[in-house]
């Protein structure tokens, strides 16, 4: 990997540019907060971002349905950088003063974070441009229906946004640790995730008499703990191959057999050669378990994502941005998360990364995503922009051939 240093490189101090733009942004992710749209339905979200664009005088792209896409700058694309703007189907509950009004509706994974600090990336670049800054063309893509499977960035690919971008990153909340943190990682930095649910039928009877039955609770039983079991058996540990159950559904009385059983869960993997494998396998496994009790299986299997790579280069780009603006001290080494994200599709075409943003106010509450009393720190707007504007103008004096290449750190 060839991994920029920051101190051959001479670039605007990306936080003196940003810092006339946050009480703006941070009155922009407000408004987008209170007013959350689930996946496909960010209408009036592409809207708000079409006109704040407009604005600033540049020319943003509608996605076919809801979402969208700027160019800032001239030339060939160096880099670009993704936002997901979709929200999630859960209630809010955390009393802020812009609370969703949107009942059961809410930004419960800090989607208008990520909206509003790839809104102000494209401003400060903006800025940049104006002033002659800016030698090359930059695209920030807003991204719709990140929150369902498998995930609108297949159709912004479709649409051909990635044909002229060479390499591509992004960034995701993390609760975990504190705002004026980034957190990076070589390498998966999230699962891949399938959706796995089976529904088994067969006669029903009496609890006395099973052997009259085909005893599906007993079926689901076995599906439920022997699946995981086989699955990890054949496929290498090293993959990190996991089956959990969320959902089984049987039976109304203790003393009667039922003759209709569901069941769901997911299947999350760090490997992606792994995932394909073992969601061929787990289907075979699943019927291959089920047999000996004479069922009928009916099993849907979603493919959902892939895990996210990380690779090197990208990777040491943004720590390097990250170095320039917060310090080496602000830079972390994030776990791996078994949750799935849809910017894989994106990394699966071109070389990308994905960046965690801190927003753990410091001292303060750790919250999880996907929680309904998730209210992240608004501090980590600011320090979203300056990481990731400052990655983009690395990338073009990297493409200007001004950069001098150092050895990668250890991870």
């Amino acid at each position: 990997m060839q991994k920029i240093s920051e101190s051959s490189v001479k670039i605007p101090n990306i936080g003196v540019w940003a810092a006339p733009l946050l009480d703006d942004l941070k009155r922009f992710r407000r408004d987008l907060h209170q007013h959350p749209e689930l996946s496909h339905k960010e209408f009036r979200t592409t809207a708000r971002l079409v006109e704040r664009l407009r604005t600033a005088g540049l020319e943003p792209k509608e996605l076919e349905g809801t979402g969208l896409f700027v160019d800032i700058g001239e030339g060939p694309i160096i880099i670009g950088f993704r936002a997901d703007i979709d929200a999630l189907p859960i209630l809010e509950d955390t009393g802020l003063d812009y609370e969703s009004t949107q009942r059961g509706v809410s930004h419960a994974c800090g989607h208008d974070i990520h909206t509003t600090v790839m809104l102000g990336v494209a401003l400060v670049l903006r800025e940049l441009e104006i002033e002659g800054e800016l030698n090359g063309r930059v695209r920030v893509i807003f991204q719709p229906a990140e929150e369902t499977m498998p995930g609108g960035a297949l159709a912004v690919i479709e649409q051909g946004v990635l044909e002229e971008v060479p390499r591509i990153l992004a960034l995701h909340c993390d609760p975990r640790i504190d705002a004026g943190t980034v957190g990076t990682r070589i390498g998966a930095i999230t699962s891949a995730s399938d959706t796995i649910r089976i529904e088994l039928n067969g006669r029903g009877g009496h609890t006395s008499r099973p052997h009259l039955t085909e005893d599906l609770v007993f079926a689901l039983a076995q599906i439920a703990v022997n699946v995981p079991a086989v699955i990890g058996r054949r496929i290498d540990v090293r993959s990190a191959v996991s089956i959990v159950w969320g959902q089984i559904q049987a039976g109304v009385a203790p003393n009667a057999i039922p003759a209709r059983g569901v069941m769901a869960g997911t299947m999350r993997c760090l490997d992606g050669e792994a995932w394909q494998a073992a969601g061929e396998l787990v289907d075979e496994v699943v019927q291959q378990v089920a047999a000996p009790y004479g069922v009928d299986v009916k099993l849907e299997h979603i493919r959902g994502v892939p895990p996210v790579i990380n690779t090197e280069r990208e990777t040491g780009l943004i720590e390097a941005a990250a170095r320039l603006e917060l310090g080496a001290e602000a830079v972390t080494l994030t776990p791996q998360s078994m949750g799935g994200e849809d910017f894989a599709w994106m990394t699966q075409i071109v070389p990308g990364a994905m960046m965690r943003l801190g927003t753990r106010t410091p001292g303060g509450e750790t919250f999880d995503l996907h929680r309904g009393d998730y209210a992240p720190d608004e501090q980590a707007i600011g320090v979203g922009v300056r990481v990731m504007a400052a990655a983009a103008m690395l990338a073009v004096r990297a493409a200007a051939g001004l950069v001098s290449p150092v050895p990668p750190r250890a991870q």
